[in-house]
């Protein structure tokens, strides 16, 4: 996991993650992580990014409609960790103790069903 600053831009925050990228078939992400560097970093490591295009690219990029709606769980799981006031208010200071009770409340959120 990697913590970076609040005010950090996705864009910056993805080079620093590159390297730590475990290995995938895929990666979901959403539009602020569209950048050629990107897309080309992660096709040479092997995985098939799932990026929408941002409006101002001139020549969109087309992505698995049907892999990206699961992004959804993605985003449920960070809403469910902004239920514990500590993390969506950010009273640590210190960012591993920030990320300490990070970990305790993805540790304790209730899982996902899924559906067979």
């Amino acid at each position: 996991m990697l913590l970076s600053e609040g005010q950090m831009s996705d864009y910056k925050g993805a080079a620093l993650m590159i390297v730590a990228l475990p290995r995938a078939k895929a990666l979901l992400a959403d539009r602020g992580y569209d950048a050629g560097w990107f897309r080309a970093a992660l096709t040479e490591r092997g995985i098939t990014p799932c990026i929408p295009s941002k409006v101002n690219r001139k020549v969109p990029i087309p992505q698995d409609a049907v892999l990206y709606r699961q992004r959804h769980r993605i985003e449920n799981t960070f809403g469910k960790l902004k239920d514990w006031r500590r993390i969506h208010t950010r009273y640590d200071r210190c960012a591993h103790t920030f990320m300490s009770a990070i970990c305790i409340a993805a540790r304790f959120r209730r899982p996902f069903r899924t559906r067979l």
